[in-house]
């Protein structure tokens, strides 16, 4: 006779498909299985048609509802058990193993404060420029993300937008100066870009 059921070695367990014996693994630590022709109990509930497929599921059932008779259906719902696991359940093994691995993160221009961002274009920057030293320089002010700019100024990509991963995509901080405190700051940042490129080219000649 075909084994219709799959046993479990470590507490006899009997179980009706591959899948149920990787569940009762999963929960036990058991993993001694084999092909058993026993049939797996199915007595059915005759007053309410709740299933049971052990003696003691049946007794439990009759000692919470007073239900005392019982179908067995066992030979009824006993088929030939498929060691194949179903393709299906493979497939969705192999994306969840593959995850993020295989699909490469999506990537997007991170969110800057605008404020700076039209602060530094209007001194001159180029946007690209101007979005890469807010965002590097922590979208703190317009001091840091002019000082990130002389930094690295000399960077090949400094004037290539910035990309971060879309779950790091988070909303830019709002600076916490006033319009006049801004045009001052932006006129201090001015004389500084101004020292700096005197310096470089001082550099550069000596």
């Amino acid at each position: 006779m075909a084994g219709v059921s799959l046993k479990c070695g470590d507490c006899g367990a009997l179980l009706k498909s591959v899948e149920e014996a990787q569940e009762h693994a999963e929960l036990t630590s058991h993993s001694n299985f084999s092909e058993s022709t026993e049939a797996v109990l199915n007595l059915v509930c005759s007053s309410c048609g709740k299933p049971c497929r052990s003696k003691i599921e049946s007794d439990l059932h009759t000692k919470r509802t007073g239900h005392t008779e019982f179908i067995d259906k066992t030979l009824e719902a006993a088929k030939p058990i498929s060691l194949e696991v179903p393709k299906v359940a493979k497939e969705s093994e192999e994306a969840i193993a593959a995850g993020s691995t295989s699909e490469p993160e999506e990537m997007v221009v991170p969110e800057v404060d605008k404020k700076l961002l039209e602060e530094l274009e209007a001194m001159g920057f180029p946007t690209a420029r101007a979005t890469r030293a807010i965002h590097f320089s922590g979208n703190t002010s317009l001091e840091a993300a002019v000082n990130w700019v002389v930094e690295h100024e000399a960077d090949p990509d400094i004037d290539q937008m910035p990309m971060v991963p879309v779950n790091r995509h988070v909303e830019a901080s709002k600076p916490s100066l006033t319009p006049e405190e801004m045009k001052l700051k932006a006129q201090e940042l001015r004389m500084m870009m101004r020292k700096s490129r005197e310096h470089s080219r001082l550099f550069l000649h000596t």
